[in-house]
């Protein structure tokens, strides 16, 4: 049995990548990725997830997670499902104390959280946006210190 978060992840995966505009459609692109849920699930879950809708490029009412002011779509979008298999971290840049992490849409909080209950260290916190991290480091921690300690908690970075 898939587990709700898993069906949070792909739900957002899938929300950040199509233009759907009916919980029908939502519904039916869950069906897909092995997920049979109930409208009323459906509805508590965009609920949690703060789904809205706002208007497309072309017009049309989708729906969209929030922090999302230019909704990236994918003109081809992949299954969900292989779309979670790949890490969300795209990259990681430093200015005096304060590290910048970039992330595929609809991951930063989730990495963030990661980061923030992994009590490392050399990081004091977090803020998250959709697809950004703003890391706050302690004073005099090297680089190095910072990315050795997030290798370990973030996929796909390495030291």
């Amino acid at each position: 049995m898939k587990s709700k978060a898993d069906r949070i992840e792909t739900l957002k995966m899938i929300i950040s990548s199509k233009e759907l505009g009916s919980q029908e459609d939502v519904l039916e692109a869950l069906a897909k990725e092995g997920f049979k849920v109930t409208q009323a699930t459906l509805s508590r879950d965009f609920k949690q997830l703060k789904v809205a809708k706002a208007a497309s490029m072309n017009g049309r009412y989708v729906y969209v997670l929030p922090n999302e002011t230019m909704y990236k779509r994918i003109p081809n979008p992949r299954m969900a499902s292989e779309m979670m298999r790949i890490p969300g971290y795209r990259s990681i840049n430093f200015s005096g104390n304060i590290a910048v992490i970039r992330t595929r849409p609809g991951y930063a909080s989730s990495i963030a959280y990661n980061i923030d209950n992994s009590h490392i260290e050399e990081i004091l916190g977090t803020i998250a946006g959709d697809d950004t991290i703003i890391i706050v480091i302690k004073e005099d921690v090297t680089r190095e210190q910072v990315i050795s300690g997030l290798s370990a908690i973030v996929p796909g970075m390495v030291e």
